[in-house]
């Protein structure tokens, strides 16, 4: 491949991700110093019919029309039912919303608490994988590219004689650097 062609291709994805790289980098930063963005929380009671029972499809179905009065989605990630002895919860996690509905001691009555995400939390749960099947393509389209803009970065470096040296004394120092951190964990 020739230089040009590499510069072109490395501009182009680089401008292309850039959004994307900097949505990762800013949550990451931030979620490693503790600040995780914030849901607004709900919390309602609801009469039932009958009793709460491990079903996941109607446990699903009352998650679904507490998050509908609030014209919220449906979780994008997973639901998860629990059962601990008599009582019975749904946990459904996502990027933009989040709702659990739990047995309270009265059997006729459950608790749901409704999540809905700030669009710093929302980038976040992005970030953990909460979000869509589509997003995590993207995703994973981002985790590819950002391997491409490095080694054709490297590439390029390599291919000139007056940077090759530099290259590779960096990438010695990145290896060792890695190591270490790691180590030190």
């Amino acid at each position: 491949m020739s230089r040009t062609f590499l510069t072109k291709l490395h501009l182009i994805i680089a401008a292309f991700m850039f959004p994307a790289v900097l949505m990762f980098l800013v949550t990451g930063v931030l979620y490693t110093w503790g600040n995780k963005g914030e849901w607004i929380e709900e919390k309602a009671t609801v009469t039932l019919a009958v009793p709460l029972a491990a079903d996941e499809a109607a446990l699903k179905a009352l998650a679904l029309a507490e998050l509908d009065k609030r014209g919220l989605p449906a979780p994008s990630g997973s639901a998860t039912v629990s059962e601990a002895g008599e009582a019975v919860s749904l946990a459904w996690t996502g990027a933009k919303s989040e709702v659990a509905v739990e047995a309270t001691d009265d059997p006729l009555v459950a608790e749901v608490t409704v999540k809905e995400a700030t669009l710093h939390r929302n980038l976040v749960q992005l970030h953990k994988a909460k979000g869509s099947d589509t997003f995590k393509v993207y995703a994973s389209l981002l985790a590819f590219v950002l391997f491409l803009l490095v080694a054709s970065g490297l590439v390029l470096g390599l291919q000139v004689k007056a940077l090759r040296r530099m290259t590779v004394l960096s990438s010695v120092a990145g290896a060792v650097a890695f190591v270490g951190f790691v180590a030190l964990g």
